[in-house]
């Protein structure tokens, strides 16, 4: 498998057949790992290829090995690199680094002004990211547009997030910009970024415990609650 070759490239019309096979390994994925981005539909998917928003992965024998569309929000001052997604069967070869790397320069040249950001729990895409330019930001950086962050009703974290007024939660907010901050800057922000990833991993954990145990929290109220309302009638 180490010698698989891939085939990274805009997806397009001719990738339709892949629809349906990309949109059921998404929500697998979201399903063990536990947080996910909104589900897609097969259409959507096809719209996306249609459009050109879009980097698929191929085999050499045309199976299909990975995925991810571009999302643009706030009137296109904002662009999201959405759904990476690579077939169980490709995991762990480096697969992903290279679709990201395929969809952040056609994300480049389609919105050559818009900031790029992303949303992630998972260290392996930040160490990704990190690579590419971004660097962490708070949730206030990103776009405000309702329709992003309506995409994020799917996840199970979802009511963490509203609880925060959409401030925070346990996804890492990154951002790649191409005109605000010099590029000498950007680049030892991701520099420091890369050397403290550790440091990055250890906050998400100690970020999750806390989020889930405020949830839980208010579960076990809202059940008392019940309970005595139960007792009294």
């Amino acid at each position: 498998m180490a010698n698989q070759r891939f085939i990274i490239k805009a997806a397009g019309e001719e990738h339709f057949q892949y629809a349906e096979t990309i949109t059921e390994e998404m929500e697998r994925s979201a399903q063990a790992r536990g947080t996910g981005i909104a589900k897609r539909s097969p259409e959507y998917i096809k719209t996306k290829m249609k459009e050109g928003k879009a980097v698929i992965a191929l085999t050499s024998t045309g199976q299909w090995a990975g995925f991810c569309y571009i999302e643009a929000w706030g009137h296109e001052k904002f662009v999201a690199n959405s759904g990476l997604i690579v077939s169980p069967e490709f995991r762990k070869h480096g697969l992903a680094r290279e679709i990201k790397k395929e969809v952040f320069k056609l994300s480049r040249k389609k919105y050559p002004h818009a900031k790029i950001f992303g949303l992630t729990t998972g260290a392996a895409v930040m160490k990704i990211n990190s690579e590419l330019g971004y660097y962490p930001v708070s949730y206030a950086d990103l776009t405000t547009d309702d329709e992003f962050w309506k995409g994020c009703q799917s996840c199970v974290n979802y009511p963490i997030l509203m609880s925060k007024n959409r401030s925070n939660c346990l996804c890492t907010a990154m951002l790649y910009e191409p005109k605000s901050v010099k590029k000498t800057e950007q680049k030892k922000l991701s520099a420091q970024f890369k050397k403290n990833i550790s440091l990055f991993e250890r906050l998400i954990r100690i970020k999750r415990a806390m989020f889930l145990n405020i949830v839980k929290g208010k579960k076990n109220a809202l059940a008392k609650v019940k309970d005595k309302a139960d007792q009294s009638s």
